[in-house]
């Protein structure tokens, strides 16, 4: 068995030296040897891979997000702690997920979102660290999920189905992995002080592994008043896996912004520098060498693996010049390698469409938040004496490529096509995507703007998932079924990249977290079920038309109006393509109880179409056809809750 220090050891003398190939073999060791049983050095360095570019552009792909304890089962031997509670560990694993592959690849996909592979604190406060987001060693592999071999196995075999493989990454904080020790007595309290009751000491509850926020960080106090800051004290419990974080350089309480839980998400100091509610410690990510470690440890990932992107988690609760250092230098270290066109995109969990936005803009600050918190290029790229962090070339305004669109699944889909509200707020939303998001591709990106690579959701593992019919949303005003099939349609012709959450193909309604982590085998993997069927025949759709995934997009028809005597009630209409091009026009009806047409007081829907045109719905049974009118007019009349997609007859593609 090897000894931790050692392994530590030679990954930090690989950093120390990344541009020797030697310090490239010892780090492969180094982070191929935590997971589940032991590795000698030497194998470890026999497991080089050489990366490769195998994507040629992100807008073709349809990703499926996936977490891998909740995905499939394929090797019994690491499944520990395992239980039919959905707060457990369920034992999902790479195997079982390399073996469904044929089911992915059936379904349409060709892009797998995997959760976390780093090791996490396995158990804390009742509840397991199944999905990956509680990090205990940013150079281990988390021994549920399998070893290296079978992670590299998974990618070698998604890569030769032609599925690309992102990873989920997160840098702003760590599991609970110490304490505060407030009352400094050595040992982590929970206590709650004072009656609450009129003209009395006011109710107060003070946990040491999670207390409030504090802009001067967490203090020190006893019933005789505060003595400064608390110390920190890291956890040891092998049995938990709460353990000191690795490497190093995170043992350092130093490293920790040890200000508290946040509870007010609008301070921009408690949302940025506040340890994530349950505990989890916010790293400070303004430090140089954190953000140098950080691009390290990721990118040696990628050597490892050949991995194709990141999803990057938690962006606004991370510096915007953290983000423009990462992305820029881990864009560099792979193109040297070889791996080019890796897809970035990051998920700031929020309905503000400026700040989700603002991670894609080049201009610095990019928002109001990265000004309050010195975004300036000029200090980024001084010394570190003057504050900066010099990289492997000067610092830009470049951050991700694109992020998690969710602005449009609060105002699509869940006010449109849940909820039935009226669609101008979709226009408006687009209409805002250059000023909110930016034209400018990276520099070594995906060459494209970030308003062509926005990823598209219906839902998460951080929301309910939109057949959820439970207690805390609206009713259903349409058969739930039916409203879902739509917004598919929606999701799988609209510009970006669509990505569908695992288990929305089988019809899963659970409501929050952990509810909405159903694992995938109870529905048997079926491939006969209506909305896996539908999902399929939207992605050969998507894949056949060329216009659906690169094709210009304008909206033709929106409406505010829902009533039930307006012609438009719930019509959004929108165009792919070009004129004389490819083309595709996709006309939705969201309203729940009437027939709807995009017109309105006499007015039709117009497009630059030639009159005469014979456009066809592929989507109806009989292909039914429509002709394009005087000045480029559609009509149309479509049921309640359902979409047509039209194509011109001449580009119609037989058997699709």
């Amino acid at each position: 068995m090897y000894r931790q220090r050692s392994r530590h050891s030679l990954w930090q003398a690989a950093r120390a030296a990344r541009s020797g190939a030697l310090a490239r073999a010892v780090a492969a060791a180094a982070l191929a040897l935590p997971v589940a049983g032991c590795m000698s050095f030497d194998e470890g360095v026999a497991q080089e891979v050489s990366l490769g570019a195998h994507v040629s552009d992100w807008r073709e792909e349809i990703i499926y997000q996936v977490l891998i304890d909740r995905f499939a089962d394929g090797d019994a031997g690491n499944n520990t702690r395992v239980s039919s509670a959905l707060g457990r560990w369920h034992g999902g694993d790479w195997k079982g997920l390399e073996d469904r592959l044929p089911y992915l690849e059936q379904l349409g996909v060709t892009a797998i979102w995997i959760s976390p592979i780093v090791k996490n604190v396995d158990t804390d406060a009742g509840f397991d660290g199944y999905h990956g987001y509680w990090t205990q060693d940013f150079t281990a592999l988390n021994p549920h999920f399998g070893d290296l071999a079978s992670l590299r196995r998974l990618v070698a075999s998604a890569h030769g189905r032609g599925m690309k493989v992102i990873l989920d990454v997160v840098a702003n904080h760590v599991g609970q992995l110490f304490y505060y020790d407030i009352n400094q007595n050595g040992q982590p309290d929970e206590s709650v002080h004072g009656s609450g009751r009129p003209g009395q000491s006011p109710l107060e509850r003070m946990s040491e592994y999670d207390p409030d926020f504090d802009p001067r960080g967490v203090q020190a106090r006893t019933s005789l008043g505060e003595s400064g800051p608390a110390p920190v004290i890291f956890r040891y419990d092998p049995a938990t896996n709460h353990l000191p974080p690795l490497p190093e350089l995170f043992q350092d309480p130093e490293v920790y912004n040890r200000k508290g839980r946040i509870f007010n998400f609008d301070d921009v100091d408690q949302l940025v520098h506040g340890d994530f509610p349950g505990g989890l410690k916010d790293i400070d990510t303004a430090r140089c060498d954190v953000k140098r470690t950080m691009v390290d440890v990721f990118v040696r990932w990628v050597e490892l693996t050949d991995i194709d992107g990141f999803r990057l988690d938690t962006l606004k609760h991370v510096e915007h010049e953290f983000w423009r250092y990462f992305t820029q230098n881990v864009r560099l270290r792979l193109k040297e390698k070889g791996k080019t066109n890796f897809f970035m995109f990051g998920e700031a969990f929020d309905g503000r469409d400026d700040l989700i936005g603002s991670f894609t803009r080049h201009e610095v600050p990019a928002h109001p938040n990265d000004e309050a918190l010195g975004g300036d290029l000029d200090r980024e790229n001084a010394s570190e004496a003057e504050g900066g962090c010099p990289g492997d070339a000067p610092i830009t305004g470049d951050m991700v490529d694109g992020v998690f669109y969710f602005s449009q699944y609060y105002q699509a889909f869940r006010d449109v096509f849940r909820d039935a509200l009226g669609t101008r707020r979709i226009e408006d939303l687009w209409d805002a995507r250059e000023a909110h998001y930016g034209t400018e591709p990276n520099a070594n990106g995906t060459g494209l703007p970030p308003t062509k690579t926005l990823v598209n959701f219906i839902d998460n593992h951080d929301v309910p998932r939109f057949l959820y019919a439970g207690a805390g949303v609206s009713p259903f005003k349409a058969d739930p079924e039916a409203a879902l099939k739509n917004a598919l349609l929606f999701l799988f012709t609209e510009d970006g990249i669509p990505c569908l959450y695992y288990g929305t193909e089988q019809g899963f309604s659970g409501g929050n977290d952990p509810a909405n982590r159903e694992p995938l085998w109870i529905s048997g993997y079926d491939t006969q079920h209506p909305l896996f069927r539908w999902v399929q025949r939207l992605t050969a759709l998507r894949r056949g038309y060329r216009a659906l995934t690169v094709g210009e997009q304008r909206v033709r028809w929106s409406t505010d109006r829902t009533g039930g005597a307006d012609e438009d009630a719930g019509i959004f209409a929108f165009e792919r393509g070009d004129a004389g091009g490819d083309y595709a026009l996709v006309v939705l009806n969201t309203h729940p109880k009437k027939h709807s047409s995009p017109s309105f007081g006499g007015e039709a829907m117009t497009t630059e179409l030639e009159p005469g045109t014979v456009l066809i719905d592929v989507l109806s049974p009989g292909k039914k056809t429509y002709t394009v009118g005087a000045d480029g007019a559609v009509t149309i009349k479509l049921p309640p809750v359902s979409g047509a997609l039209l194509v011109p007859e001449e580009q119609v593609i037989q058997g699709l």
